[in-house]
């Protein structure tokens, strides 16, 4: 005799775990918040998992089950309002602007800044409707021809190319597409900018030109230790140790855009650095706080102390390009050819160099993060070294 529907519901054994997987089961815009299996310390161990409306799961990992619950939350939203779609079907403009945004608390105000001109003015326009997974090497390769007919310089263009390679190597880390396209793009090539470093004797007539000013100190500092005009403008009075005869470069700064001057740590381990300091540098330095005691008197309550070296009138900070144009003038009165600011930083290199110091002594001075800068940068310098070493053994061996 046959069971009934209900005997066989009563006798029938079941798997649990597969009942449990049963209920697990979610619809589309429903998720989870779980942890994962063999977490580990220091990695993101949580995961928010979200059912997309293909019936795949997306998955979004967090460092904290807190984390994981807000990101929850907030997929769910953007699944709801129609932004988050699967990799297949998302567009460039859509990833760069998924990307952008992750990618913003890992970079500095200014470098997302400029990521953001690139996108608007140069990628989306152009790439913005092509499919994530369409993009060819073709593609991008169209843009830097667009580019580079419209005018733009090549290291724009290779800044453009930096950017989306970042971006694309993520995509492929994710999964998302197969290969980073950028790979197989030609970028234009380096365009190095012809500099015109001082000699020792123009070098000596800027300061000379430049005494009782309030550049004086200033173009001394960059002159002698080839600082960069953002560590010259951050540079603080406790960041100076006289009785030591040295300085410590622990900020710089730079105006970006609408965010205003910002201060920031250098952007590599090797730009942190302590720089001795010859005696008429100190000197200069100390005449320089007794001037600025002097100002800061005669602002009175408009003075805000901030404690930098370099101030403006209130003692805020000193605007870069208020300063080049100061740096400028200078340079008219001195009868001086035009010049960057920068190059007097490249003054300092090709000066020291061309008196014998060793280049690596001038890379730990200038803070470049390897030698091999130091020493393309500075090429043209080192063939006059070469000549002094070679006379130099000339007369150590001359009476053999």
């Amino acid at each position: 005799m046959s069971r009934t529907k209900e005997e066989k519901t009563m006798t029938s054994p079941e798997n649990p775990e597969k009942k449990q997987q049963h209920r697990k089961r979610r619809g589309h815009g429903e998720g989870s918040v779980f942890k994962r299996k063999g977490a580990r310390a220091g990695k993101k161990n949580w995961v928010a998992q979200i059912t997309l409306k293909n019936g795949k799961n997306k998955q979004f990992y967090f460092e904290t089950e807190k984390e994981a619950q807000r990101g929850l939350r907030q997929a769910l939203h953007d699944l709801e309002q129609g932004k988050l779609i699967t990799e297949r079907d998302q567009t460039m403009k859509q990833f760069l602007e998924y990307w952008l945004e992750g990618h913003r608390k890992f970079v500095r105000v200014n470098t997302y800044r400029i990521y953001r001109q690139y996108l608007d003015r140069h990628v989306i326009p152009v790439l913005g409707h092509v499919r994530l997974q369409k993009l060819s090497p073709r593609h991008i390769q169209e843009l830097y021809g667009r580019d580079l007919n419209k005018g733009y310089a090549p290291e724009t263009i290779r800044g453009v190319h930096r950017m989306l390679h970042k971006a694309l190597s993520d995509a492929v880390q994710w999964n998302w597409v197969a290969a980073n396209a950028c790979d197989k793009v030609k970028q234009p090539g380096p365009v190095r900018y012809e500099t015109h470093p001082l000699t020792p004797e123009q070098a000596k007539t800027l300061m000379e030109t430049a005494k009782g000013s309030r550049l004086e100190a200033l173009l001394t500092l960059a002159v002698t230790t080839g600082m960069r005009r953002g560590e010259i403008l951050a540079l603080r009075w406790s960041d100076i140790d006289f009785e030591e005869r040295s300085l410590q470069v622990r900020h710089t700064v730079n105006r970006a855009g609408k965010y205003g001057i910002l201060e920031n740590a250098p952007k590599t381990e090797k730009s942190k650095r302590r720089i001795m300091l010859p005696q008429f540098v100190l000197d200069a330095l100390k005449k320089h706080r007794a001037q600025q005691d002097e100002i800061r008197l005669q602002a009175g309550p408009t003075w805000q102390e901030h404690n930098l070296v370099f101030t403006t009138d209130t003692g805020g900070f000193v605007e870069g390009t208020h300063l080049n144009r100061r740096f400028k003038q200078l340079l008219k009165e001195a009868g001086l050819p035009d010049m960057r600011f920068h190059d007097l930083r490249h003054s300092a290199a090709t000066i020291l160099l061309g008196k014998g110091v060793h280049p690596k002594l001038v890379q730990e001075l200038l803070g470049h993060s390897q030698m091999s800068i130091t020493r393309d940068r500075y090429s043209h310098v080192l063939p006059s070294m070469q000549r002094d070493m070679m006379k130099g053994l000339d007369d150590l061996y001359k009476e053999i």
